[in-house]
């Protein structure tokens, strides 16, 4: 099939693109509004986009409560999800009023942060503590909402010393958690090393 997403509909029962481009990592992200108060929501548009110096990009559809905080703060904190904090995760998903601490919603420990204000996920083995570079509006089409993306410039790392084996990161005992398309998630349980090829004259 072939369908240009802005001029047609694609037939289906719903719409395929997300299952397009999967897995995707999951943006846990935790922020501080002016009161102080902790938000924690996780983003399906999220990645990295640079290691030197390091850089993330998450994206909100519609002004969520983590775009207000991060504007008024210019920080944040992307936790990772691993597959032992799904329920977690899913919970804090939860369209909850703004005064909501979704940390005490999940169940969930904050954890202070050394750089920025806002807290990271306890249980979560990874976090990156961020200031924010730029927010660009995106190109949208949804109808009474804005897109934003919001990127951060990583100044602090946290890394569990228990997901370290012979200094290198174990992804299987972490497992990854990742969003697919509609409301699927995949756990990274198969994880193999490839070399690239070198090129010889």
């Amino acid at each position: 099939m072939f369908y240009q997403p802005e001029k047609e509909s694609h037939g289906l029962p719903h719409s395929p693109l997300k299952a397009c481009v999967a897995p995707r990592p999951i943006g846990w992200i935790s922020s501080l509004d002016a009161d102080g108060k902790a938000n924690l929501a996780p983003y399906s548009f999220f990645q990295m986009l640079n290691d030197r110096p390091p850089v993330v990009i998450f994206s909100s559809i519609g002004k969520k409560d983590s775009q207000n905080n991060v504007e008024v703060s210019g920080e944040f904190v992307y936790s990772m999800v691993p597959k032992s904090l799904t329920d977690a995760m899913n919970a804090t998903s939860i369209n909850a009023p703004s005064h909501i601490d979704e940390f005490e919603f999940a169940g969930l420990t904050k954890a202070a942060s050394n750089l920025v204000s806002a807290p990271r996920v306890a249980e979560s083995p990874i976090a990156f503590e961020c200031k924010v570079h730029q927010i660009l509006d995106v190109p949208n089409s949804h109808p009474g909402m804005k897109v934003t993306a919001i990127i951060g410039l990583v100044v602090g790392v946290h890394i569990d010393d228990d997901v370290l084996v012979d200094g290198i990161i174990d992804t299987n005992k972490i497992q990854p958690l990742a969003r697919l398309g509609y409301m699927e998630y995949a756990a990274a349980e198969n994880v193999f090393t490839l070399n690239r090829p070198i090129w010889k004259d």
